[in-house]
């Protein structure tokens, strides 16, 4: 028996809506990664990109446990030494929400190639509204396990 890989005529892209209104950051974040690593498909293959599109809106209203939105910390670096930035959760919050979904799903997602082409596939946006209407997503709950 051989083994099935897909071909690029077979990879139909579906573009997904997610609304992140009240639910939890990381539980979030995983389902999302792996819809964009495409391992809610049965041609699933770990070393090719076989995931959909994922939309995902009210970012802002998205919910941390506990008491990370005053004490989760998000270092970046700086090009002088010394000059790294610490960025509160609430701090993001309050300025660009989209960076923390952004930053959870890319921390789930291979750190190679790969993963930057399944990355560029995720567009978060802080409100209710999206540019992408003319794709159709299609609104899925990440809540139910497997994706669907």
């Amino acid at each position: 028996m051989k083994t099935y890989l897909p071909n690029l005529e077979e990879k139909d892209r579906a573009w997904y809506l997610v609304d992140a209104s009240g639910e939890t950051l990381g539980r979030l974040a995983t389902r999302i990664a792996m819809v964009l690593r495409g391992k809610h498909k049965p041609i699933y293959s770990p070393d090719r990109d076989n995931g959909d599109h994922v939309v995902v809106i009210n970012a802002a209203k998205v919910y941390l446990s506990g008491k990370k939105m005053e004490q989760k910390e998000y270092f970046r670096h700086g090009t002088r030494p010394g000059s790294g930035k610490i960025e509160t959760v609430a701090h993001m919050m309050a300025h660009t929400p989209e960076k923390i979904i952004e930053r959870a799903v890319r921390g789930m997602l291979p750190h190679n190639k790969l993963g930057r082409k399944m990355y560029r596939k995720l567009r978060v946006y802080a409100g209710e509204t999206h540019p992408h209407a003319g794709q159709n997503p299609t609104p899925i709950d990440l809540t139910a396990r497997g994706g669907e």
